[in-house]
């Protein structure tokens, strides 16, 4: 897989270079700023960024733009976000894009190197990898009245995993139940949160984040 790391440390980024050449991936470039980074995707065209959120010169969410901004001229590359940070606002936009080959997961999944080479062999293949602290920062409500309130906890355990981006499989292994009755929950939930006539990757996603503010 050709891979193009964005982040700003170049301790970890220069560690990521070489764990990944050690996976057999080829990282076409190592970049440190998101200008950087959507020049480095329009001149090789990778398979999949992973990027950090801040980064030079604010370092308040440079890292997720540029992100937003190679989805939109290029939606066939993949994009793993590696981050301490969960950015509610752009992690939304990003995430409930409907084109999948998206991730995001928290910088301590990289010491946990299965995992993270999991999430981007996933991202690769056109899927989602989403971390479960992330889906439940961004689960995180105000006041307002939460459609979550109308699922069994059943549902919720199938949600939070379907967020995570896993298949209607994974989750029938990972929660020991079968396959038909994922499928019904998944039924359930898009009913109860009036997804059902919405077609697509994204609606998968809209079941847990459509309804988030910004």
């Amino acid at each position: 897989m050709r891979v193009i790391l964005a982040e700003d440390s170049t301790l970890l980024r220069e560690g990521l270079v070489r764990l990944l050449a050690e996976e057999g991936h080829e990282v076409v470039a190592a970049v440190g700023d998101g200008t950087a980074l959507v020049d480095a995707a329009a001149e090789h065209r990778p398979d999949v960024i992973v990027t950090d959120v801040r980064m030079p010169p604010t370092h308040s969410d440079e890292g997720l733009r540029a992100a937003l901004e190679i989805r939109r001229r290029w939606p066939e590359i993949g994009v793993l976000v590696l981050s301490q940070y969960v950015e509610k606002r752009y992690a939304t936009e990003l995430v409930t894009d409907d084109g999948g080959r998206v991730g995001y997961l928290l910088k301590d999944r990289v010491a946990q190197v299965g995992e993270f080479l999991d999430a981007l062999e996933r991202v690769g293949r056109g899927g989602a990898a989403f971390d479960p602290e992330v889906v439940r920062r961004l689960l995180a409500r105000t006041s307002r009245a939460d459609p979550l309130a109308r699922l069994t906890a059943r549902e919720r355990e199938v949600l939070e995993r379907m967020a995570q981006g896993h298949t209607n499989a994974g989750i029938a292994a990972a929660l020991h139940v079968s396959q038909s009755a994922v499928e019904k929950h998944v039924n359930a939930i898009f009913d109860k949160l009036e997804l059902a006539h919405i077609t697509g990757f994204s609606r998968r996603v809209l079941a847990v984040l459509r309804y988030l503010g910004s």
